[in-house]
């Protein structure tokens, strides 16, 4: 196959043990260590190794289930988690490109805390942080903070009405999340602190901006007790399957994740995101579209098969996802991403299914084949996970305000 028209950009979904539920159970998982700082430093450095954009780091409010709408009994998969949050802020001081991105759960979670861990782990990570903002309509997460409801319902029932709506209220309340978070990173000017110990004078309350957000879901005076983060504004990112998930990327995101198995499904995605972003007035703003797959990658694609039918076996049951599951070989794969972002994409977010095999496969096996097609890096050309991305420094909004 010919070289990408440009290189595409890469990323890793990282997940306990890895996305198949029996991946713990693998001679190479260390399942003893999922809970320490090691374990996921190891894997971020790793993936760091493959000159990787970013990672993401999986959140919830409960507990792992393999039923989508409510927790289940099971005792052998993975279940118990370290907030996402706190592991990107141990694990980005220990490398020095990669981009962290932990998932944070807008439903439940304060846009000012959201925003201040933030932007304290963009300083963490000289300017290499983001956000994947997930929401939740699970009645059993709603129950741990008892200020909200939800009624009861299947996956089955989506496009009902009754769930329409609820979805509906919960995707616009993420987008007045992002909303608040942003400007709340606004609410210092960069040049806000003094510091000057001869006049006494730390910081310069006129550069500090009250928000004032009065909207449905939130009311925000503001400002931030975080000065601006380094990259101004951080990544915001968030995976979308459907029109209502798309808008919201559309209106309030740096990068969509999208689940298309094929080609002619990546075009119509892509094309539907555009079209919501024409309508949100943000038709000239880079919004990147990353495409999500599950992988088991080998040297010899029956190798891959046989992997995942032994962990299919461990697990009493077929595995299945909302992404492309791909089995076969990293230049196979290659292949794959080349004819996906043929379609649109511009990157790809890929999930490994055991992460102590198939995340070194990626960094190993599938970044040399694309860097000998030159379709990928071969070194890390910025500093910030912005300048990876291709995305400048936002202005300050309340800055140009308040000197207009």
């Amino acid at each position: 196959m010919s070289s990408s028209p440009s290189p595409l950009h890469l990323a890793v979904a990282l997940d306990g043990a890895g996305w198949h539920p029996a991946a713990w159970r693998e001679p190479v998982a260390r399942p003893h260590e999922l809970l320490t700082a090691a374990y996921w430093t190891d894997l971020v450095t790793e993936a760091e190794r493959g000159l990787l954009d970013f990672v993401t780091i999986e959140d919830s409010l409960g507990l792992q289930s393999s039923s989508a709408t409510e927790p289940d009994d099971r005792t052998d998969q993975v279940r118990g988690r370290l907030d996402a949050v706190l592991i990107a802020a141990r694990v980005a001081p220990l490398t020095r490109h990669i981009g962290v991105v932990p998932t944070v759960v807008a439903t439940h979670t304060e846009p000012f805390h959201i925003s201040k861990a933030i932007a304290t782990l963009d300083y963490v990570s000289s300017g290499r942080a983001g956000l994947r903002v997930q929401v939740t309509a699970r009645r059993n997460e709603a129950a741990h903070f008892g200020r909200r409801t939800f009624p009861p319902f299947r996956i089955e029932d989506y496009d009902t009405p009754a769930v329409q709506d609820v979805v509906t209220d919960i995707f616009d309340e993420a987008a007045d999340h992002v909303e608040v978070v942003r400007r709340l990173w606004d609410s210092w000017e960069d040049d806000a602190e003094i510091r000057d110990v001869a006049t006494g004078r730390f910081v310069d309350r006129d550069k500090l901006h009250h928000i004032d957000f009065d909207g449905r879901f939130f009311s925000v005076k503001g400002p931030s007790i975080t000065p601006r983060p380094p990259q101004g504004q951080p990544i915001v990112s968030a995976l979308a399957h459907a029109t209502v998930p798309y808008r919201l990327v559309a209106r309030a995101a740096d990068i969509g994740y999208v689940t298309p198995h094929d080609a002619d499904q990546a075009r119509a995605v892509v094309a539907e995101i555009r079209a919501e972003q024409t309508a949100a007035d943000r038709a000239d703003d880079t919004l990147h579209v990353f495409g999500d797959l599950v992988v088991f990658l080998d040297d010899d694609p029956a190798e891959a098969a046989a992997r995942r039918e032994r962990l299919d076996v461990l697990a009493g049951h077929p595995y299945t996802s909302d992404a492309r599951i791909f089995t076969g070989t990293p230049s196979q794969l290659a292949d794959l991403l080349q004819e996906l972002q043929s379609a649109g994409l511009s990157g790809f977010r890929l999930r490994p299914a055991v992460a102590g095999h198939d995340l070194p496969a990626i960094t190993r096996g599938l970044v040399p084949e694309l860097q000998r097609r030159d379709a990928f890096r071969r070194a890390y050309e910025a500093d910030t996970l912005r300048g990876l991305l291709g995305l400048a420094r936002p202005a300050n909004r309340y800055a140009d305000a308040a000197h207009a």
